[in-house]
This record gives C-alpha cells, structure tokens and sequence, in this order.
C-alpha cells in the first residue's frame, strides 16, 4: 500500500489517516518525517487491552519500562476512517482494534492519542509515544531516515508489516470529469492531504503531465481535500482502497463519491517502532503471528471488511 507519508524541507521532507471520521467531516462540513513533534489533537485517547499481564503469553517479551507502566503510548492520526478515526470522543478503527487483539497477548493496555501524520515518527524519537499506528507505509525512505532526494536527515524507523493494500482515486459521485487514471488528470486540479505519499504520486504525475499542467491543491487534513473534490474545485483525491471505499460508501449515504480506476502501487501498512527498541518491535511481531494463528486478526479485518488486506504472518520492514 501507499499510505500516508511525508516530505520535509527543513527537517522535514505522508503514508495512510481530522478530529472526526473522514466521511463524516465531509458529509457535515494516512518515508520519514524528522520535522517538529506530534501535536495531540482534541482526540480523547484510546486505551484498548483488558488482559491480565499475569495471564498474557508474551507479557515477558515486553521491555521492562512497558511492563512497569502497564501501557504502551500509540501514536495516530485518527482522521482516516476506517483504518483510525474519532466516535463520540473515542479513537475506534481498524488499527484500534488491531491494538485491541495485540493487546490481550501483551498484556498492556494500548494507549491511541491522535496528532498530525507528519510528526508521527518524529513522536517515537522524543519518547512521546512507544508505537506507530497509522495506517503508515512501510518503505526505504522511512526505514533509513532519507529525504525524497535520497539525504539521510534522521535515524530511520522499524516496522512491524501488518495489512496490505493499493491507492485509489476518489472522485465526485457520477464521475463528471470521467477519470479513470492517473493520465486523466493531466490539465486538471486534484485535492489531496499534504505530508502524504499521494501528495507524491500526485507531484510525479504532474511532471509527467508537462505542459498540460496537473494543479495539486494540499490540504492538512483529507477530510479538507474530500470536501474540496465535493464541491468542485478539484476533480480528485487519492487514497489508499480501504479508506477510499469507505468514504465512498459512507459519505452523504453513499452519494457524495464513488472510487474509480484499478488499485495501483500495493504496498504494506507497518506498525512503527524505534530502531533503539529492537525488543519492542520483536514483541510486537511475535503478538501480531499469535493473532493471525489464533483468527482475531482475521475476525477485525471481516469487521471491517477489509479482508483482502490480510497478510499471512508478521514480517519486519519488508515494504519497498
């Protein structure tokens, strides 16, 4: 999957995820960052996990400071329905109740607390959270700390794979522009989050473009670009299929949008872990293979109906 990433220009050079779920937002109005830290949003914070840490198998695999606190700080950006989004106050979501499952093998409590996307891994760094949920690409980039351009501008990060999925591009209902690729925007003006990978995709499609010049209008949340794509000014946004599919079904009663075009760019989600916490990362892996094997895993995804995002075991920064 391509989800959300992040460019940077100072220290910064955006994938996967609003205050609110994204369609709601709509209807009613997810490589590395090093560039400042994660603000919390007004998101009251999800704690998940209701096992005894006595009773769960892999409570010793656990880094001491985390057995001792009983939690493990998650960050998120909770505005990408339906991978992690906000409900009456509450984090909920497909990467919530992956915490949920993980959690009753670790035996503590996971804590969601939502903040902007691009100061994510920045978060892990400064100590302000322990893991990264957040429908976030596992790729190179963010692996090695790099900048589009290739310059080392950080430490990098680890991840823990954990849900496969391709982008999608989402336009208004009844497709008035008739787009069905990437080459159909050319001339055009799309909307899309800023600090993203689409906002990637995007830029390299405008080279593409050329003369016939490709306007990419970025916005801080996608909620912003989904409501800009409603109202006309742009002809589309990019998304990865779960959270396009979504919107589409959900926003307006399903009359706001509808997704178009073949998936392309399939990639995998990672679950982001300090390189300096090697045990952490470990503990992690082994909890997600004990869910898979034991069918919870498989039962968030059916929840959600996202099945054919499923991976089959727990790999380590397998992303491209």
């Amino acid at each position: 999957m391509t989800a959300r990433s992040t460019r940077c220009t100072t220290a910064k050079t955006r994938t996967s995820r609003l205050a609110a779920v994204a369609a709601i937002a709509v209807a009613g109005s997810m490589l590395l960052t090093a560039c400042g830290d994660q603000t919390e949003s007004a998101n009251t914070p999800k704690e998940t996990g209701s096992a005894s840490a006595g009773k769960a198998p892999l409570f010793s695999k656990l880094p001491a400071d985390i057995q001792k606190s009983g939690v493990v700080k998650v960050g998120t950006d909770a505005s990408y329905a339906p991978m992690e989004y906000t409900d009456g106050g509450k984090i909920v979501g497909i990467d919530p109740d992956l915490g949920e499952a993980l959690s009753k093998q670790l035996g503590v409590r996971f804590e969601f607390v939502s903040g902007t996307f691009d100061g994510l891994i920045t978060s892990i760094y400064t100590g302000r959270q322990q893991l990264i949920m957040s429908a976030m690409t596992d790729n190179k980039k963010r692996q090695e700390g790099l900048d589009d351009s290739g310059k080392k501008i950080g430490k990098g990060i680890d991840f823990v794979d954990y849900f496969s999925s391709g982008v999608s591009l989402l336009v208004k209902k009844g497709n008035p522009q008739g787009i069905n690729s990437l080459d159909d925007l050319c001339g055009k003006t799309v909307a899309v989050q800023r600090g993203t990978i689409y906002e990637d995709t995007f830029k390299a499609q405008a080279a593409k473009c050329g003369d016939k010049k490709l306007t990419i209008q970025a916005f801080d949340t996608d909620a912003e670009a989904q409501t800009r794509v409603k109202a006309g000014g742009a002809v589309a946004d990019l998304n990865d299929y779960p959270v396009a599919s979504y919107i589409a079904k959900t926003s307006g009663g399903g009359k706001d949008f509808e997704v178009t075009g073949n998936q392309s760019d399939v990639g995998l989600f990672g679950i982001g872990v300090s390189k300096d916490n090697t045990q952490l990362r470990d503990a992690v892996k082994e909890a997600l293979d004990a869910i898979i094997k034991d069918g919870s895993y498989a039962e968030v995804l059916k929840k959600w109906n996202v099945e054919d995002s499923a991976v089959k075991s727990a790999t380590v920064n397998a992303g491209k």
